[in-house]
């Protein structure tokens, strides 16, 4: 009778750890599966929209007022896409890193006000976003890599190398500009708006969006993923670069962030870890200007795109979200590009004047 007994005990022992394996395979299966649908669907390509679709302020716009010089420049196996504005200028440089989702293009209106104010400005196409080379825009440490590329191609270029550098980020480009500090470039000073501080931590927050509670129950596959398409990359933090060194940094986050919590993975809510003396942090509160992308525009330009994506959401509800390529393009020719790109002064002077205290290191 015992020894039936401990036979019968080891099979049900062993049917538990059969089932918990199965448990366990599943898991993981289907984890990987939303973490890599999540990527596939936040990481595409995305390509400079078409002429006729575009609601705000375009090259072509500029190209009798500025010089562009185009130049191209590799990050891991792609080739990027480069652009040099104000080349005769010779204040100092200021680097743009766009967010995900745009491209150099789309921060026109903050190249145009840097280079009125006297600055040479490099911007650039970030891998798989319009110009440059690359199937997806791979994910979120790629903003950092595609940086680090590009101050590489600036110390290599004579018209460049020469200048101090001021570096300006937004969102996606506001961690980049902050955790490229982990790298050996010499920074003058770094305008971060709306970054977040870890890849690990947007991703969890975003995921959280999406499929809730499990987006912390698959933690480990969504850190394992990021590992596995970034290596050490994946570690890279805004707090960490900013420690790194004594560089001048400006965080700059608004408190209505809807897509970075601006009291979770935001780069300002780890103020208290950051030892960098020469921190400044601004939080924007104002109505209509404490939000994801609204910070740096004009009252009268938010409005105006509150305004335009109401009327575009009444197309698309008419049409059943099949709009008529001319439907579309008669909506955005009554769009007005410059009203859309207006840029909010203080805010802008303020960044200008942070870069201009910043131009000669002690």
């Amino acid at each position: 009778m015992e020894t039936t007994s401990v036979v019968h005990k080891e099979r049900s022992a062993a049917k538990i750890i059969l089932w918990v394996a199965v448990f366990l395979v599943f898991f993981i299966v289907v984890a990987f599966f939303l973490v890599n649908n999540l990527y596939s669907k936040s990481f595409a390509r995305y390509d400079r929209p078409e002429p006729s679709y575009s609601g705000f302020i375009r090259f072509s716009d500029v190209a009798d007022k500025m010089d562009i010089t185009e130049v191209q420049f590799p990050s891991g196996p792609n080739t990027l896409a480069g652009y040099i504005f104000g080349s005769e200028n010779n204040k100092g440089l200021v680097v743009i890193a766009h967010g995900l989702g745009g491209g150099a293009e789309s921060y026109l209106s903050d190249t145009m006000y840097f280079v009125e104010q006297g600055w040479c400005v490099f911007s650039y196409d970030c891998t798989g976003s319009h110009a440059s080379e690359g199937k997806n825009t791979r994910g979120l440490p790629q903003s950092a890599i595609d940086l680090d590329a590009a101050l590489t191609y600036v110390a290599s270029n004579d018209t460049l190398n020469h200048l101090p550098i001021m570096l300006y980020g937004h969102s996606w480009g506001g961690y980049a500009v902050t955790a490229v500090l982990n790298y050996d470039h010499k920074i003058n000073a770094v305008a971060s708006i709306a970054g977040y501080n870890a890849p690990i931590e947007i991703l969890v927050e975003q995921a959280r969006n999406r499929i809730g509670f499990f987006a912390y129950v698959a933690y480990p596959v969504e850190w394992a993923y990021q590992k596995m398409l970034f290596g050490s990359a994946a570690d890279l933090t805004a707090v960490d670069g900013i420690n790194n060194t004594e560089t001048a940094v400006l965080i700059i986050h608004g408190t209505e962030d809807q897509a970075i919590s601006y009291s979770g993975a935001a780069i300002i809510a780890h103020r208290d870890e950051i030892t960098n003396p020469n921190v400044i942090y601004k939080s924007c509160s104002a109505e209509n200007q404490n939000g994801h992308s609204s910070l740096f525009r004009s009252t009268a330009a938010t409005a105006y795109i509150d305004e335009k994506n109401a009327e575009y959401k009444q197309i698309y509800d008419q049409w059943k979200k099949k709009i008529p390529d001319d439907v579309k393009a008669q909506y955005y020719a009554n769009v007005d590009r410059q009203l859309t790109s207006e840029l909010d002064a203080d805010f802008m002077n303020e960044v200008n004047e942070f870069f201009e205290q910043n131009l000669i290191i002690e």
